[in-house]
């Protein structure tokens, strides 16, 4: 496709699609930096750009779908008709996507776009030899152009984890024509090298008080190393956990700025997680009138049942919601739970019942919520000729209230308890009572001022210790593990609790590791990382999944579009 780079005074409004065709034609909107860039608002609207496309790529394309739908946890049910959407989301768990699914081609264009846009930006802030005559101090370009390095990286590091054998592309002001692929041990390297040389001109968080949500900082650089060595093995077959080890120290003992542990689990998702203090260390700011993107559809907003949203939670703003994501079930259609290890995750969390995540979500009042989870009867009030009446959620199948549990199958208008003839549970027959909802982002009321105002939370200090926790538990130190699951898992529980682990960690094991993972971040977006980083992605056995034939599906395949605008490209083993 051609090459468009179309400027306003405030916005690149189109960018490459994914830099990989020669040009053909003569461009008359490209613009030259050096007369775009006149004052300090077109250098600031130039550096923030790619971040505004930062923040939709979290979901954008069907990221999300196939990255959590692949997984053990979540599930997109054909829901009586509704979500079947041509078996997409079937091949999705099943893990029998093909090149011509069109997540395959709109995620590449998801991090290419963002990779294109940054790229972009950077040599738009090098180009400048002069930064006082725009009325940028050099300190400031420095930090810009330290960012971008960093906010491309993280584009970079996504595209590897998702297709492994990607193109790096560093030139997008002369170059016209694609590049191969680079291997992964040249690509690990890159993104290093990338974020190591960054990290030197990065703020600390604290430089930029409660106006440095959604910058790239020295952390966050750094937790973005410490991702890329935890999973160096899976990467390039060789292992980096010491090198993961010492950066996570680094960040938690302070220096790369300092951050606390959140005292509450919902604090790192609620409104006040981009002030500090916060355990946020980066994330990027939501707000109801402008951008929201983990409240879009893509995401969050769809892992509610239909009128949960305006009826049990009281938020109108969006309308009804759309079951689309939902708890894959612990249980068969009897109730008797499955004997397979991985999956269930409602399941996990209930292994330790006083977690008080498991309470119901529940509204309580100025800008406050408790529990995570939607299940059972959602009840609500409704207002009948001036009477107030109790009534219940319902779906879009029939009129009887909806009774929601961990399990999948045709429960209908079944009361809770009773056992029903048909003994089918699979992807493809569900109904709107079937999988736990989940709410990891307050839905607040309408009439609160504080609704959809917080940002995604997409790296957490929670991460770093869990990472170091597994460096250590790998090689052998399971009290220490233990000990830094502990300062996080805490929050999760009343005083004194049985259920945080022994200090000498006897009960860790590799399934209860992978467990916690699970319930920390459920629905981050980082599990499919996680199985295959534990070995398990491929060969494991969950609901309504066997093992692959083979490991070629713990990278996605190259879109049949993409393949078909840059011929040296090399679809991925496999596929």
């Amino acid at each position: 496709m051609k090459i468009y780079k179309l400027y306003s005074s405030a916005f690149l409004l189109s960018v490459l699609f994914n830099c990989c065709t020669k040009l053909d034609e003569k461009v008359y909107d490209k613009v030259d930096a050096t007369g775009f860039l006149t004052r300090r608002d077109d250098v600031i609207r130039d550096f923030l750009r790619p971040f505004e496309h930062g923040y939709w790529s979290i979901q954008g394309n069907d990221l999300y779908a196939a990255t959590e739908n692949s997984t053990d946890e979540i599930g997109t049910y054909n829901r009586q008709g509704d979500w079947q959407n041509g078996g997409e989301y079937q091949r999705m768990h099943y893990h029998t996507w093909t090149s011509v699914d069109g997540f395959t081609s709109g995620v590449w264009t998801n991090f290419y776009q963002g990779i294109v846009l940054a790229t972009n930006s950077l040599q738009d802030m090098e180009s400048i030899t002069d930064p006082v005559k725009l009325g940028v101090k050099p300190e400031e370009l420095t930090d810009f152009k330290a960012e971008l390095r960093t906010l491309r990286a993280w584009f970079y590091l996504r595209a590897f984890d998702f297709y492994r054998n990607i193109e790096i592309i560093t030139d997008v002001k002369n170059s016209t024509q694609g590049n191969p692929q680079s291997t992964p041990q040249e690509t690990f390297a890159y993104i290093e090298k990338e974020l190591t040389e960054a990290l030197p001109g990065l703020p600390i968080r604290a430089q930029l008080s409660n106006q440095g949500i959604g910058r790239w900082t020295k952390a966050g650089a750094a937790s973005l190393l410490a991702r890329l060595y935890l999973n160096a093995k899976v990467y390039t077959g060789t292992d980096k956990f010491a090198e993961c080890e010492a950066v996570c120290r680094d960040i938690i003992s302070g220096k790369y700025g300092s951050y606390a542990l959140d005292n509450r689990w919902d604090a790192p998702f609620d409104y006040t997680n981009a002030l500090m203090p916060s355990e946020v260390i980066y994330g990027f700011p939501g707000t109801l009138a402008r951008t929201h993107w983990q409240y879009d559809g893509g995401m969050y907003f769809n892992s509610l049942t239909y009128d949960a949203a305006p009826l049990y939670c009281g938020f109108t703003d969006f309308g009804q919601a759309n079951p689309r994501y939902a708890m894959q079930p612990g249980r068969d259609v009897d109730s008797v739970e499955y004997s397979f290890e991985l999956g269930k995750p409602f399941v996990k969390f209930q292994r330790y019942p006083d977690d008080v995540r498991l309470k119901k979500y529940r509204n309580l009042g100025n800008s406050t919520r408790e529990g995570m989870f939607l299940y059972g009867y959602l009840p609500f009030t409704r207002n009948v000729n001036g009477v107030s009446k109790a009534d219940t959620v319902r779906g879009n199948k029939g009129p009887y209230a909806l009774f929601i549990r961990d399990q999948v199958g045709m429960f209908l208008d079944a009361k809770p308890g009773t056992r029903i003839a048909d003994k089918q549970s699979n992807m493809n027959h569900a109904d709107h009572n079937s999988g736990v909802f989940f709410v990891k982002y307050p839905l607040y009321p309408t009439p609160d001022p504080n609704r959809i105002t917080s940002a995604y939370a997409e790296v957490r200090l929670s991460e770093i210790y869990y990472t170091l926790a597994e460096c250590l538990y790998r090689k052998g130190d399971r009290a220490g593990a233990a000990g830094l699951l502990n300062q996080v898992r805490q929050r999760n529980f009343p005083a004194g609790s049985p259920s945080l682990y022994r200090t000498d960690g006897s009960q860790l094991t590799d399934q209860e590791m992978l467990d916690e993972w699970g319930r920390e971040f459920f629905g981050e977006n980082r599990r499919r990382t996680d199985l295959i980083r534990w070995g398990v992605f491929s060969t494991g056995t969950w609901w309504d999944k066997k093992p692959d034939a083979d490991k070629h599906t713990e990278i996605f395949p190259i879109g049949r579009d993409i393949l078909n605008v840059n011929p040296q490209l090399k679809q991925n083993p496999g596929y």
